[in-house]
């Protein structure tokens, strides 16, 4: 068997200095650490829809489902109060156009713009009743039946407090009585 020389051999059986430091305690801590975080972070991972729609019904309503409506109710909150700020900046803005067709329109889109945040104005009511419905535990469940609404009228009204079917009987009440 050829000998090899301690120079030859030296970077095989030599650590360095940084793989040294990386065996020690204070790496091993780190190492720990590192897991103890990305646990935490698989803990708060944030549902997506797939993930939602994927879920048993046993899961209805469990705390990862509550935290995913609870971010999409407060980004749609954020959202109109955002715009309502936008539009009482555009409002402040004072155009004087001497044309009385031009004025019109003007007054016209201001109009349409009032309307547009009025019905934000009712959904931002009904988003801050979401949320309190999601603290009190009772989001999710049909307010007249107290069945669940289902993750997937959820998804599409994230304000909803009728099941579908109860959405329909009361929409077909509305039609013909006028209530």
């Amino acid at each position: 068997m050829p000998r090899v020389s301690g120079p030859a051999r030296a970077p095989a059986q030599r650590k360095s200095a940084s793989a040294k430091a990386a065996d020690g305690p204070e790496a091993q801590l780190g190492g720990k650490m590192a897991a103890t975080k990305m646990a935490a972070t698989k803990e708060k991972k944030v549902l997506t829809e797939a993930d939602l729609l994927k879920m048993r019904d046993s899961d209805y309503m469990n705390e990862a489902q509550l935290e995913f409506f609870r971010g999409r109710l407060q980004q749609m909150e954020r959202e109109l109060l955002h715009n309502a700020d936008e539009t009482t900046e555009h409002l402040r803005e004072t155009v004087i156009v001497p044309d009385p067709a031009d004025r019109a329109t003007i007054e016209e889109e201001h109009a349409l713009e009032l309307r547009t945040r009025d019905r934000e104005r009712k959904l931002l009511k009904k988003i801050q009743q979401a949320l309190a419905r999601i603290d009190s535990g009772e989001y999710g469940f049909c307010e007249e039946t107290g069945e669940p609404i289902g993750i997937p009228r959820l998804l599409a009204r994230p304000t909803a407090t009728l099941s579908l079917e109860a959405q329909q009987r009361r929409e077909l009440r509305q039609k013909l009585y006028g209530d």
